[in-house]
């Protein structure tokens, strides 16, 4: 993949596949236009990351799809290289093309996930997001593709399925009748052992006939809008749209930005997608005292957790140095210890725990900061994406033995 040279490029192109390795840079002529404009009103020359700070504060403050798209597009570098180390460390039916598909798919994870308060490096962090993205997109999609239709509906929350039947487009009223078909379900079929839930079959005739007759039942007390009589066949459909539903809302399309409008021949995605954004970009723009704060903010952080760092025994440095510096996976770990998975799981979290608590008195000291649950995600977040910068700087990598005993 050769790298892409200038602002412009950076914040407007993407990548294209051919089978499933790189081809080429395709640039989006909008997001191109887009950067342009924000680069003639620029009174001096900003770096990348400037603007990626940037294109993040106007998509929080106006939930721009323009920001998300352009932030999209700065990523594809991270997205494509951890899409290559997923498929290299784990071999099977899903290409590279896959795991990059599904994790620039939901950039909106990266982008609710980053904080620039407490680091100004979106490439480090995007990297363990992605990454985190495509783990759980395999867990979930190998407890699903295990799932019979019954099985699934018997693994799911009230709440995924509502989620599901509005993404679906389901009105209102369906999904409250399907809602009701889910719980009446739930309570009249149960698997006879939960270790074989997921290969639940179908209900026999006269358990779909029971489950339709105390829905018919319900229907009169919990629907707000009177609906009609429920069979057995009906009720059968209702359930596997929803399990269908399901699927489709776990596992969603990708659509491309440049995709011509749904009954259009003309006209893209990306053409609605710049209503909002207002043109006068340089008035909104982070200050230059704002960025020097960031910056400043960033070093403190450095500091404290090289301090907290040194101050963990021979053992806890090895373990940190082992997973992050020489790319060991948990289970590598355990077998060199001769321990189980778990225990070298627990290992890492304790110690991550101490330089996590080591960073929040920090922040309660010096920033004031009241530690919520959101802003303790943050840090948590935070401290992540510094452990992987530091094992990844070629001065760590230098200065420390990469064979410390454990």
């Amino acid at each position: 993949m050769q790298s892409r040279q200038g602002i412009i490029e950076i914040f407007s192109t993407f990548v294209q596949f051919e089978g499933d390795v790189f081809s080429r840079w395709v640039s989006d002529p909008k997001l191109r236009r887009s950067m342009l404009n924000c680069l003639l009103k620029s009174n001096q020359e900003e770096t990348e990351a400037f603007w990626a700070i940037y294109w993040h504060r106007i998509w929080h403050q106006q939930a721009s799809q323009l920001a998300a798209a352009h932030i999209s597009a700065y990523l594809q570098e991270v997205c494509y290289w951890v899409a290559r180390k997923m498929k290299m460390n784990l071999p099977g039916k899903y290409s590279v093309a896959d795991f990059f598909q599904t994790a620039i798919a939901r950039i909106d994870k990266v982008l609710k996930g980053f904080n620039p308060q407490l680091s100004s490096n979106l490439k480090i962090y995007a990297e363990y997001a992605f990454s985190n993205v495509i783990k759980d997109w395999l867990r979930k999609r190998q407890e699903v593709d295990m799932c019979t239709d019954w099985g699934l509906l018997h693994k799911l929350s009230q709440k995924r399925l509502v989620e599901s039947l509005r993404q679906a487009g389901y009105n209102s009223s369906t999904i409250a009748s399907y809602v009701l078909a889910y719980l009446c379900f739930l309570q009249l079929y149960a698997p006879n052992d939960a270790a074989t839930a997921h290969k639940l079959v179908k209900p026999d005739n006269a358990t779909l006939q029971a489950i339709a007759k105390l829905y018919n039942t319900e229907r009169l007390s919990r629907l707000n809008s009177p609906t009609p009589v429920c069979t057995p066949e009906s009720l059968e459909t209702w359930l596997l749209a929803c399990a269908k539903a399901v699927r489709s809302f776990q596992y969603p399309t990708s659509v491309s930005i440049d995709t011509p409008l749904p009954g259009q021949e003309t006209g893209e995605l990306l053409d609605i997608m710049t209503g909002n954004f207002q043109e006068s970009v340089l008035t909104e723009i982070i200050a230059q005292e704002e960025a020097e704060t960031i910056a400043a903010r960033s070093t403190q952080i450095k500091a404290v957790l090289s301090d907290a760092l040194r101050k963990l025994d021979t053992k806890e440095q090895a373990l940190l140095q082992a997973y992050y510096q020489q790319g060991l996976t948990q289970q590598q770990i355990a077998q060199q210890l001769g321990v189980k998975q778990y225990t070298v799981s627990r290992s890492l979290t304790r110690v991550k725990r101490t330089l996590l608590l080591a960073l929040a008195e920090w922040s309660q000291q010096k920033l004031h900061t009241p530690l919520k649950s959101d802003v303790i995600d943050s840090m948590s977040n935070a401290l992540e994406e510094w452990l992987v910068a530091h094992y990844c700087s070629p001065l760590v990598s230098s200065s420390e033995d990469s064979h410390h005993d454990f």
